[in-house]
């Protein structure tokens, strides 16, 4: 196999961390390249059961360099804490086989504060934020002159002038919008230098590192965080994520776009979504709370309960064309076991017109009206399944049915958490 990338073509949680765990260890490089601590993914491993926000999943493989590249936004203080709760289970993690952009931007107190606040006085107009200073800190980095990168961490003076001119900067904005008590940098700075000096070994140039790579022809997985549909630019603003998760994987690494070989899009069976913004096939109902209880539909990174809904072929076929996926893994088909019927969206209506494109304004998306297409289920246990083969004909049918309307084939199934409930078509 070479060089892949993984990507999420719903609204984020599809099960991206159990495909990435059962390909990495074909790969000699984990790359990480958008995104921040708001990702969450859960993989299971025997009876194991680890959760990540930051570091490449790939860190569970013993021969692979799991990468975190500068198109992601780095906060120090929950980095550290996932080593530490990784390394208690058991999982190695050295300079060796971790390595952090130097040139990536750090999450700040600052940056959480203004999350919050904001969110907080956004009434009617929240967008779900997870309140760890994602939105901020890619903020910053745009603003050039208030962005903090993780080199800096590691030169005191660097890191003394910048923070005591940005903290003053940040506590006029914050007092001014909503009235904050002010921060003091110093207590601040001492923190995060005492960050830098612990993951001083990690940091490192990791374009440099992966244009050797490339060079050597190593084989690199690409770890996309978040999903197609939370894209900053073609998603549906503002209810997204602040970075680009379709199409940002060249700007997040530095490599060429050539450098990837195929694009692996993974898709839920049905549809979650956590937080605000439309959602075309939400099922607000008994349909959706069985969905959700079955699928354990709750975030990895807030605990809230996912919105779940019908399999949405119209967007499918808006972030696959997005995202340039070649193929598809379909998650959590296991779930749908027991349903008499099942349904798929395969068109919308908009102010009475009928169409079969995703728009990504909100306000037209929020009156959009599913067209559905209903299948039959099944009510075998499928969990079991040694083939693809073995699973009932309506099974078989469901997917296929996807593969037609979003024109590109289903290679992987999953039926269950564990690593052996894969079933590769």
């Amino acid at each position: 196999m070479g060089n892949t990338s993984i990507v999420g073509l719903q609204w984020g949680d599809e099960g991206k961390g159990k495909i990435i765990d059962l390909l990495s260890g074909s790969f000699d490089l984990a790359v990480r390249w958008n995104g921040g601590s708001n990702a969450g993914h859960k993989v299971e491993v025997g009876d194991k059961k680890y959760r990540f926000h930051l570091i490449p999943i790939g860190i569970l493989r013993p021969n692979v360099t799991c990468v975190i590249c500068n198109g992601v936004v780095i906060d120090p203080l929950k980095t550290l804490e996932e080593i530490d709760g990784l390394s208690t289970q058991g999982v190695k993690i050295e300079a060796s086989n971790l390595k952090l952009s130097a040139n990536a931007n750090v999450v700040f107190p600052y940056h959480k504060l203004q999350d919050q606040l904001a969110e907080a006085k956004a009434v009617g107009s929240k967008i779900g934020t997870t309140g760890r200073g994602i939105g901020p800190a890619y903020a910053d980095k745009a603003n050039r002159s208030t962005a903090i990168r993780m080199a800096d961490l590691l030169d005191d003076q660097r890191l003394t002038d910048k923070l005591q001119r940005i903290v003053a900067d940040k506590n006029a904005i914050l007092k001014a919008l909503y009235g904050a008590d002010p921060l003091d940098w110093r207590p601040m700075f001492e923190q995060y230098r005492a960050c830098g000096e612990q993951l001083r070994p990690f940091i490192t140039d990791t374009t440099r590192l992966l244009h050797a790579a490339l060079r050597e022809k190593k084989r690199m997985l690409f770890e996309g965080a978040n999903a197609v549909l939370l894209d900053v630019d073609h998603g549906t603003v503002p209810f997204v994520t602040s970075s680009n998760c379709g199409t940002g994987l060249s700007v997040g690494t530095g490599l060429p776009a050539k450098a990837v070989d195929s694009t692996i899009g993974i898709v839920k069976a049905y549809c979650t979504r956590v937080g605000a913004g439309p959602f075309p096939t939400e099922q607000d109902n008994e349909t959706g709370n069985r969905i959700r209880e079955r699928g354990h539909e709750y975030g990895t990174t807030t605990g809230r309960p996912r919105r779940c809904g019908w399999l949405d072929t119209v967007a499918l076929r808006y972030s696959a064309g997005i995202s340039g996926a070649t193929m598809i893994s379909i998650m959590l088909l296991d779930v749908l076991s027991g349903f008499s019927e099942l349904k798929i969206c395969t068109a919308y209506k908009i102010d009475g017109a009928t169409t079969d494109w995703f728009p990504c304004d909100a306000l037209d998306l929020a009156k959009a009206e599913p067209v559905y297409e209903t299948l039959p289920g099944w009510s075998e246990d499928i969990s079991k399944c040694q083939s693809y083969e073995e699973l009932p004909a309506n099974a078989k049918k469901y997917l296929e049915r996807i593969e037609q309307h979003v024109g590109i084939p289903v290679r992987i199934v999953s039926i269950g958490p564990g690593r052996h409930q894969t079933l590769i078509k």
